[in-house]
């Protein structure tokens, strides 16, 4: 299933599944009412999903929906930097890490498909990155590398924009990765069994005005998903909805001779094979 989040026109939040160019209005034929909902319903939530998505009609134009994040209010998301040997080596810290590097992303920080990125006024180093998102189905703790994937309700496609002057101003990444509506995630929750275990082996790809910037296979990752999601519920217990934001290959802008940033008017897009296409454009704050 490809799931999404909606808006209909008179303001309501709607759980949705992709068919095609088509969308089911899952909420009006009886599911929850967000994909949050529906990851915090459990099994009995999915399978009724699932009944719904085989039999109801598809009413709804994709192209036509104001779509929102596939999670709108994880309890927890984690990013997680320097995942690609390539991209540590073009990083100002060379060396591939020999532990997961994770920082959290707040919420307030990201839009949806086709929504505006906001450059800040306060810098000019605005940064793309895609990255595949992995959201927990099932809460955890101490999860073992064995019991990891049976965790993983899906995965989705982000951009983790960056304010790169003040990411490198201290130690510490999260400023310059949390400024407000400068990263997106979407457009679908694509469930675990629609993509190869672990989502292993996809091609990642982001363009910037339809140039190809990064161009990288999810194999390549140094940490995968089962050593992520086991890692993480070693500190704090994994639950519904939570969000890992896998990393980035190289190709980044900050590394590019010269530096590419993105501006006002640019479009960004990143593409992950089986899970569509992030786009958006980007405005001035």
């Amino acid at each position: 299933m490809q799931l999404i989040n909606f808006k209909t026109a008179d303001g309501h939040i709607n759980l949705g599944a992709i068919k095609g160019s088509q969308v089911i209005n899952l909420t009006e034929a009886g599911a929850e009412q967000t994909v949050d909902a529906l990851l915090a319903g459990g099994k009995a939530s999915w399978d009724k999903a699932a009944s719904l998505v085989a039999t109801a009609p598809a009413t709804l134009t994709l192209s036509e929906l104001t779509l929102l994040p596939p999670v709108l209010n994880p309890s927890k998301a984690i990013a997680v930097g320097l995942n690609y040997v390539d991209h540590a080596a073009e990083s100002p810290y060379k060396d591939a890490p020999t532990y997961p590097v994770l920082f959290h992303r707040f919420p307030s920080s990201w839009v949806a498909h086709a929504a505006d990125l906001v450059k800040p006024k306060v810098s000019d180093d605005f940064d793309y990155e895609g990255e595949v998102a992995v959201i927990i189905g099932k809460a955890g703790r101490y999860i073992s590398r064995a019991d990891a994937l049976s965790h993983v309700a899906g995965y989705s496609i982000f951009n983790d924009g960056s304010i790169r002057d003040y990411q490198f101003k201290s130690h510490q990444w999260m400023m310059g990765k949390n400024f407000d509506a400068t990263a997106s995630f979407g457009p679908a929750l694509v469930t675990a069994d629609e993509l190869p275990g672990g989502a292993i082996g996809l091609q990642l790809v982001t363009r910037l005005n339809g140039k190809v910037l990064q161009d990288a296979n999810t194999r390549d990752m140094i940490f995968d998903v089962v050593t992520l999601v086991s890692v993480c519920s070693e500190a704090f217990a994994l639950q519904p909805g939570d969000v890992i934001i896998s990393g980035t290959p190289a190709g980044v802008g900050f590394a590019q001779k010269p530096p590419i940033f993105m501006k006002a008017g640019d479009v960004v897009e990143v593409e992950v094979q089986g899970m569509g296409i992030l786009r958006n454009q980007v405005v001035n704050e």
